[in-house]
């Protein structure tokens, strides 16, 4: 008869990982199971995210994501220090380009200024001293925005968690839920195990896991490709923080982007377009049960007709690296094509609801011996902590 361990946690990405960390605090000797499908950690959206610190000035004040974000920039920098984690409060600015984005720059102030957080307006020639190649009409400033390596929080999650006991189990896909009694069966590709608690933390598949445990999610993740390109190590010059355009307030994606990165490399982007797969990090892969789930919901078609003129420019820039550069140059206008060069792709994990409303905030479904965390794309790696202390905030001593 196989162990029973008092928590089990599928997902080895951040969000799963700093909640089996949160657990090994709360309960310590508890026996606490990870179970990763692939064979390294923060194989999907941790390990392929631009690595920011996120300050929490975008978010519903009130929200998961404002409050954990918030609280989460000063637990993950406080995480990094104590645990010698290379990061960098570089701080951000977000710029408007065009006379008709000033109102929602202000509507973004107010924002920021609502969740309790230091930033600042200011005009085209302060913005010059930061940004000297930036042409704007008028900025935000954000200083406690930052970057890390999310992976690297990720190694130390894991080294912690074992360290006080817990086993994190790599390659362990799970096949199959069955909750018997007080116990809940997972079937495995390696084998069967069993659970007093479950934790979804599945990412990508989290709508999936939540389905087999027989929760009612409704909704269904929609993965969307976030292309990226790099700056040229000589032009690295030109960004000297992270440099944001104003977000449509409409849209989930924040627009084409420049991100300082650890280790002084520059990211430029990312576009937002539909992934073919889950796991679709090239605009070849293709995943017939994923797109055929795609395709086959309401869901999406009722989000397609609402946003078809952005999903057209979004597929655009796909294809177009002239039209990609024309949205980057609108932040830095001398930035030419001959500049940048392709960089790794991510798949932003966003659930929908059948109606065709994106989920703006993260959605965490409990049942009385499972939780489901259904809905964690950015900045899920800011507030990995808050999220995780939340969860094992939530779940019974066993």
């Amino acid at each position: 008869m196989s162990q029973i361990h008092d928590y089990v946690i599928v997902g080895g990405g951040i969000v799963g990982l700093s909640t089996a960390y949160a657990l090994s605090q709360r309960f310590p000797g508890a026996s606490i199971l990870l179970l990763e499908k692939e064979d390294v950690l923060a194989a999907h959206q941790t390990g392929h995210n631009s690595g920011v610190i996120h300050s929490g000035i975008y978010y519903k004040p009130g929200s998961f994501k404002a409050r954990f974000a918030k609280a989460g920039n000063r637990s993950m920098v406080e995480f990094c220090q104590k645990h010698d984690i290379e990061h960098e409060l570089c701080g951000k600015v977000i710029v408007a380009t065009k006379v008709e984005e000033l109102q929602h720059l202000d509507n973004l102030y107010k924002r920021g200024l609502e969740n309790g957080l230091d930033v600042k307006r200011i005009g085209p020639d302060e913005l010059k001293v930061i940004e000297p190649h930036v042409s704007g009409l008028e900025a935000i400033q954000v200083p406690s925005a930052g970057i890390v390596n999310y992976r690297q929080v990720c190694e130390t999650f894991g080294r912690l968690v074992e360290e006080a006991g817990g086993t994190v189990r790599l390659g362990t896909k799970v096949l199959a839920i069955k909750e018997v009694g007080q116990q809940i069966h997972l079937e495995t590709s390696k084998g069967d195990f069993t659970a007093k608690f479950l934790i979804n933390c599945a990412g990508l598949h989290s709508d999936r896991v939540a389905n087999m445990d027989g929760a009612t999610a409704d909704l269904k993740i929609i993965p969307f490709r976030g292309e990226y390109y790099e700056l040229k190590p000589e032009k690295r010059h030109l960004v000297k923080h992270l440099i944001y355009p104003v977000p449509n307030p409409s849209f989930p994606f924040l627009g084409v982007h420049y991100t300082r990165m650890i280790g002084g490399h520059v990211e430029a982007g990312p576009n937002a377009v539909l992934a073919m797969a889950r796991e679709g990090y090239k605009k070849t892969d293709f995943n017939l049960r994923d797109f055929a789930e795609v395709m086959g919901y309401k869901g999406f078609w009722t989000l397609s007709a609402k946003y078809w003129k952005e999903g057209l420019e979004e597929m655009v820039r796909s294809w177009s690296k002239a039209a990609f550069v024309r949205s980057l140059q609108q932040l830095i206008p001398e930035i030419q094509s001959d500049d940048l060069v392709p960089a790794p792709a991510g798949i932003r994990a966003q659930a929908l609801k059948p109606n065709g409303e994106l989920v703006d905030d993260f959605h965490i479904i409990q049942k009385t011996r499972s939780i489901h965390v259904c809905n964690a794309p950015s900045p899920a790696a800011t507030a990995s902590i808050e999220i995780g202390q939340h969860v094992a905030s939530c779940v019974p001593l066993q």
